[in-house]
């Protein structure tokens, strides 16, 4: 009987999982197939790239970050080293709303955090008091007890209620469009934890953590823009999925339907789809969100409830093209940061054409305006011409735009954005555990669990992969 593996969802995720699933069989010589199964008509999940009248427009993530080795040794493989694209490095400043006037960050922030005194006595962002609580964290002393908390309350409880919310809070929930006051510390920021017991200050550790540039090969896979922080591949993300889609032409893959049943018959799992269709598979790897592996498998693992735990938030994004001559802003940076206390409904806009030079016609302007965070989902509710037109009115709010734009394009991404409660590594390890007793051969991997960026969620494919070959491997000592 030939062997399978099952992929549930085909996003990053999915496709990661099934391309390195696929490179090992064969290097392996071991006699499986691998058939992917997305409820979509279409591959990719949220990566998804439109191009328009010349423009390129990212309708998901516009990029990755580049010191993260899991994207840039698939891109590598895939032959796509050569189209990586760094940020414009003449468009180094980003802003933050306060007050409705734009400030610029400070420099030396990182991840959100300052680490110069200079810069953090001059900005506009904190006040006198807020400045000295900042300071603070040099002194304090390390919180005793352990065990995770929300990412909000360690930086409150580090560096004082300001800087959380006009410097950190606007970048980090930005990530994952959630609210720091609920975000587990431990799953989205572990290095903090870690800067805080070995140098008792987070502005310390940050400083200390400052590396040296990477070592080759890593420079080599990026060489043209070894400096940026950020990477994207010309062309846009999609080239990356469709490299992967076409790498894995030679297996199955079912769109369109959804999968309504997992269960395991006679040492076989059986994969029920909503078309009424079963398939057999040897191991199964959930690319899926939370809340859809957890009808899955809560029947059967009882810790798969906690994935029901795990809210997902909506967000979209809205693209504008402009004559450049119509714009009076002078867009010198990369875009702006609207923290949740400022009250409007755009969170975060980027200046792309300034921030990617390849994205963009001569004389011409592409802004994406981002919306949706947890608390905020009224949005959904509203009718795409109104969300359009509020849109508008806070970009010429903020930004002194009055021109009608050449086009307009929104893309909605539904329940999107998970959010890790506090507590959330350590429930997922008791989920892997149980699943492992209980459904041997069934793996978790995607944003919901252990990283929302592109480069995680490759990371956990990949890990996905290898577990279910080694469990292939095993299963097939025992035969």
């Amino acid at each position: 009987m030939s062997r399978t593996i099952a992929v549930v969802g085909g996003g990053i995720s999915g496709l990661s999982a099934a391309y390195y699933a696929r490179k090992w069989l064969r290097e392996q010589r071991i006699e499986a197939g691998i058939t992917i199964i997305e409820q979509t008509d279409r591959l990719g999940g949220n990566i998804r790239t439109l191009r328009r009248d010349g423009f390129t427009i990212e309708q998901g993530p516009d990029s990755f970050i580049a010191r993260k080795i899991a994207v840039l040794e698939l891109t590598k493989e895939l032959g796509l080293e050569h189209l990586l694209v760094g940020t414009n490095p003449l468009a180094k400043k980003n802003y933050i709303v306060h007050r409705g006037r734009f400030h610029p960050m400070p420099p030396g922030l990182m991840l959100g955090i300052p680490t110069q005194m200079w810069p953090l006595v001059k900005t506009g962002l904190l006040s006198p008091a807020g400045k000295l609580r900042a300071a603070l964290d040099l002194v304090l002393p390390i919180r005793r007890g352990g065990g995770d908390e929300s990412l909000g309350g360690f930086i409150r409880r580090r560096l004082g209620r300001e800087v959380l919310e006009n410097l950190t809070e606007p970048l980090l929930a930005g990530i994952y469009a959630g609210d720091t006051a609920e975000l587990s510390l431990e799953a989205t920021f572990p290095q903090f934890m870690e800067m805080e017991r070995k140098h008792r200050s987070l502005i310390l550790g940050l400083l200390a953590s400052k590396k040296p540039p990477s070592p080759k090969p890593r420079e080599d896979m990026h060489r043209k823009a070894p400096n940026s922080m950020f990477l994207t591949l010309e062309g846009g993300l999609n080239v990356l999925t469709e490299a992967l889609t076409a790498a894995l032409q030679s297996e199955r893959v079912i769109t369109g339907q959804a999968v309504d049943g997992l269960s395991k018959e006679a040492g076989r799992y059986e994969l029920k789809l909503r078309g009424g269709e079963r398939l057999e598979a040897d191991a199964v790897i959930l690319a899926t969100p939370a809340y859809a592996s957890a009808r899955l498998l809560h029947e059967q693992v009882r810790a798969a409830d906690y994935l029901e735990q795990i809210r997902y938030v909506s967000v979209a994004n809205l693209a504008f093209a402009y004559r450049r001559n119509e714009i009076l802003h002078d867009l010198n940076g990369s875009g702006v940061l609207i923290p949740r206390g400022e009250g409007r409904m755009v969170t975060a806009i980027t200046w792309t054409s300034s921030k990617w030079l390849h994205t963009t016609p001569e004389d011409q302007v592409l802004l994406r305006a981002y919306i949706g965070r947890l608390g905020d989902q009224a949005w959904t509710k509203l009718p795409e011409t109104e969300i359009r037109r509020r849109v508008a009115a806070e970009l010429k709010d903020l930004m002194g735009i009055e021109a009608e734009p050449l086009f307009c394009e929104m893309s909605a991404l539904p329940e999107s954005m998970p959010q890790y409660p506090v507590g959330h590594v350590e429930h997922l390890q008791e989920l892997r555990f149980e699943l492992e007793r209980e459904l041997p051969g069934v793996l978790l991997c995607g944003a919901g669990y252990g990283g929302v960026g592109i480069p995680d969620c490759i990371r956990q494919g990949k890990e996905a992969a290898e577990a279910a070959l080694t469990w292939l491997g095993d299963e097939s000592k025992c035969n």
